[in-house]
């Protein structure tokens, strides 16, 4: 188990509006939900891009833009380069994530704008977080993944604001040849491996795991880079065969990371079944289901294994992964800075007493059912089975919202 030290710690203010907007966007994502026919539904439609966005921009950005304000410093042991500058990033997400959003469905002129100012909170806090990092003398396995992460990403922004020009009409480029170079950077070679190198951190630290072996996250990092790098070439340079190598690695790496979470899990002290370890279990359940759909849509072209398998990873992994440790890291955050001074003064409360049961139970209980729901009407191209699913969503995100405000509003 990594060190963790709170001294770099940024404050709990500068952080909670990344949560909060997160929170808001998981239950629009929910919503757009009903406006989809299952029986017709593929990855290229502007509603399809439209939802992607704001599930991916709006919650899973915004709340990882948050959680690592808060991780990178700690976990790197220095201080940001310029704290301040989160400050604008998350207004500026907002902003350009609701134009690009609009941009697919209402008019595409408003996707260049929005695409520029999502590219400039991006690139503000990508320089950020590199420049924090080049303070730091010793190189780790989470900071190399902090910085290929964030390499990663700054590709993937530049692809995306030339597609965005390119949907708009302002300029002349191959759209889909770019979308799945542009997806893979951002989702396999930033969302991915940022997931990876904090779960040394986060998972060994929430579930006192010891004396484990880190050469399985080494190799689960170096494949992930290595089919991002080849599924971008092979998106520009038509390269059929390096494609094909680049989805199969990406599939590989994900099932050695599994395999590092498992050893994790087997060496834990703590071992409750707590909100946190339920959303990991569930999580880590949907990453087996999506590598298992994605695996028979390479070997059978059939599209909806495809959209089911990235449903599950979108919505199954890194949905629950994300919810699961925010019920950890906020109670943890708003303890320290409006508890801690207090410690040997008078009664504080638990990190336990802070979370709120009922409405994370809910959460977890209406969302995981939803997940399921929705996967098998993707599957069966069922109307009847997206409704049902997407109404379980909208009950378990009203939950989680009500669940991350009553964390940041904790009062004794």
């Amino acid at each position: 188990m990594n060190a963790i030290s709170q001294e770099f710690a940024p404050p709990f203010k500068l952080i909670a509006p990344f949560f909060i907007l997160g929170s808001l966007f998981y239950l629009l994502s929910t919503l757009l939900l009903f406006a989809f026919d299952a029986s017709d539904l593929f990855y290229t439609d502007s509603h399809v891009i439209s939802f992607v966005h704001i599930f991916l921009l709006g919650f899973v950005m915004m709340t990882i833009f948050g959680a690592m304000a808060q991780l990178v410093p700690v976990v790197l042991e220095v201080g940001h380069f310029a704290v301040e500058l989160f400050y604008a990033i998350w207004p500026l997400l907002l902003t350009g994530t609701l134009l690009m959003a609009g941009g697919f469905i209402l008019s595409p002129k408003l996707l260049p704008y929005g695409g520029l100012i999502v590219l400039i909170s991006l690139m503000i806090f990508v320089g950020e977080t590199l420049l924090t990092i080049k303070r730091v003398k010793e190189f780790t396995v989470v900071m190399s993944s902090v910085l290929i992460a964030n390499t990663f990403l700054f590709f993937g922004i530049i692809f995306g604001l030339v597609m965005a020009l390119g949907y708009a009409g302002q300029m002349s480029v191959d759209i889909y040849s770019l979308l799945r170079a542009h997806a893979y950077l951002v989702i396999g070679g930033y969302v991915s491996i940022t997931i990876m190198g904090l779960s040394v951190i986060l998972l060994p630290m929430f579930g006192l795991s010891h004396g484990f072996s880190l050469t399985s996250l080494y190799c689960a990092l170096y494949m992930m880079s290595f089919a991002v790098i080849f599924v971008v070439i092979a998106s520009l340079f038509d390269l059929d065969f390096l494609l094909y190598i680049g989805c199969v690695l990406s599939i590989l790496s994900q099932m050695i990371y599994f395999y590092q979470v498992y050893t994790i899990y087997k060496t834990r002290v703590r071992k409750e079944n707590d909100i946190y370890a339920k959303s990991l279990i569930f999580a880590y359940l949907s990453l087996v289901g999506a590598l298992f759909l994605e695996s028979l849509f390479i070997l059978m072209s059939y599209e909806p294994f495809l959209i089911s398998g990235a449903w599950l990873l979108f919505f199954g992994f890194f949905g629950f992964m994300i919810t699961g440790h925010i019920y950890k890291i906020i109670p943890f955050l708003v303890w320290f800075e409006r508890f801690s001074p207090l410690v040997g003064k008078e009664k504080v409360p638990m990190l336990a007493d802070m979370l709120p049961k009922r409405s994370s139970e809910a959460q977890f209980l209406f969302s995981s059912i939803g997940v399921f729901l929705v996967a098998f009407a993707l599957l069966s191209q069922n109307n009847i089975a997206l409704s049902a699913g997407a109404s379980f969503l909208v009950v378990g995100a009203l939950a989680f919202v009500r669940s991350v405000l009553y964390m940041i509003n904790f009062k004794k």
